[in-house]
């Protein structure tokens, strides 16, 4: 893992994922500083989503047909031209929430080619052998600028107002770029199909579904953070509930990710994890519990920790089923893969959103919340009775048999 390819891949892979988490976080406190609304929070989720299943499967093909460092530039570039737009239209005062909604789907679209691609050139920069270590090293990285980006976006809006954080989202895409350029991989696996059409997408699907370890993880994931996710819903937590304002949104945002980059780090010190899938359950179980003390707190610490909690234990959710989704999977069929892993993502995160914030309007926050960590519960025992391959999968049997 000392490889030169693999750090730029981590040096793009956390500027762009700090410019991400950025800009959700700004736009989510502009929406809601324009609107005033749940409804309109939840909104921002369902924008997000819509791209995303037909774009996704398409991204997925890409990767597995062009140069993927190339297909990562574009979109890359797509989003420095989007937060461009958004700092000149806001500092002019010309923003609307159409307007706002508008750039939030060009965004996603961006994002449908950028991750698969992303995904999939991971395990050609390390061995088979250094992977389950290459993945928590990068998932390490990538929650180091999870907890970054909102952080920063919450001082840079209390400082110098919500445009500012646009153009510090579009200086952190600029930052990626040259890294991306100077990216070398292996080339794909040689015979390896590499057509753009129907049938290739039809391919990755078909995988995903007869392979058990694969669906599982993708389902569990979407199923729990549909139901158990609370990030939409922040910002009413940090202004109405806690009354903690701007900054106390940026450190509330922040500590999930605060928790995600202190378990990384704790799984880069341990010795790997061979039961992952046993360790992926009782991770989701933890992030719906942490997820019901959350909703019900009224003490900004304790929702502080509690939401650095529910980062924990989906960070080891992370890297579970990022080892077991890659390791699963033959390097022709990656980029598919994990375009239809993408898709359970954004409509885990997405979904997710739209959920709270529609569940929000007409209920409450708080019953949204704990509501949503209960199902997350629910959803677990669901799938790990039905699917006992998940149960019993073993990242050190998995590597030994491919």
């Amino acid at each position: 893992m000392t490889t030169p390819a693999f750090w730029l891949y981590l040096t793009s892979r956390f500027c762009s994922a700090s410019a991400t988490m950025l800009l959700r976080a700004a736009i989510a406190w502009h929406v809601y500083a324009v609107s005033h609304s749940a409804f309109h929070l939840g909104l921002i989720g369902l924008v997000q989503f819509i791209p995303v299943p037909t774009f996704m499967l398409v991204g997925g093909a890409v990767a597995d047909t062009y140069d993927r460092r190339k297909v990562m530039m574009a979109a890359q570039t797509v989003a420095l031209c989007c937060a461009i737009g958004l700092f000149a239209v806001t500092r002019s005062g010309r923003e609307t929430l159409p307007l706002l909604y508008a750039t939030v789907a060009l965004v996603s679209v961006a994002w449908a080619f950028d991750s698969p691609s992303r995904a999939a050139v991971l395990p050609s920069l390390v061995s088979r052998e250094e992977f389950p270590r290459a993945v928590t090293v990068a998932a390490t990285l990538q929650a180091l600028a999870f907890a970054s980006g909102p952080a920063a976006a919450g001082w840079v809006i209390a400082s110098g107002g919500v445009a500012n954080a646009y153009a510090v989202q579009a200086a952190l895409v600029t930052a990626s770029l040259p890294t991306l350029w100077l990216l070398r991989s292996r080339p794909a696996v040689a015979g390896a199909s590499r057509a753009l059409s129907l049938g290739a997408i039809a391919d990755g699907l078909r995988f995903v579904r007869r392979n058990e370890v694969v669906l599982g993880c993708m389902l569990l994931d979407m199923l729990a953070v549909i139901f158990g996710g609370a990030a939409a819903l922040l910002p009413i937590y940090a202004r109405d509930l806690l009354d903690v304002g701007a900054r106390g949104y940026g450190l509330l945002s922040a500590s999930l990710d605060a928790g995600a980059l202190l378990m990384s780090v704790a799984l880069m010190l341990l010795p790997p994890i061979r039961r992952g899938g046993r360790a992926l359950l009782a991770a989701v179980a933890v992030y719906g519990v942490a997820t019901i003390v959350f909703g019900l707190s009224r003490s900004f610490p304790l929702s502080i920790v509690a939401y650095a909690v529910v980062g924990m234990a989906d960070q080891v959710s992370v890297v579970m089923r990022g080892t077991a989704i890659q390791l699963s999977t033959p390097d022709a069929l990656r980029g598919r893969v994990s375009g239809v892993n993408m898709i359970f993502i954004g409509a885990s995160n997405q979904l997710g959103a739209a959920e709270s914030g529609f569940v929000a309007a007409l209920t409450t926050p708080t019953f949204a919340v704990v509501s949503g960590g209960v199902a997350s519960l629910v959803v677990l025992a669901v799938v790990a009775l039905r699917m006992p391959q998940l149960r019993r999968y073993r990242t050190d049997r998995e590597a030994a048999a491919r």
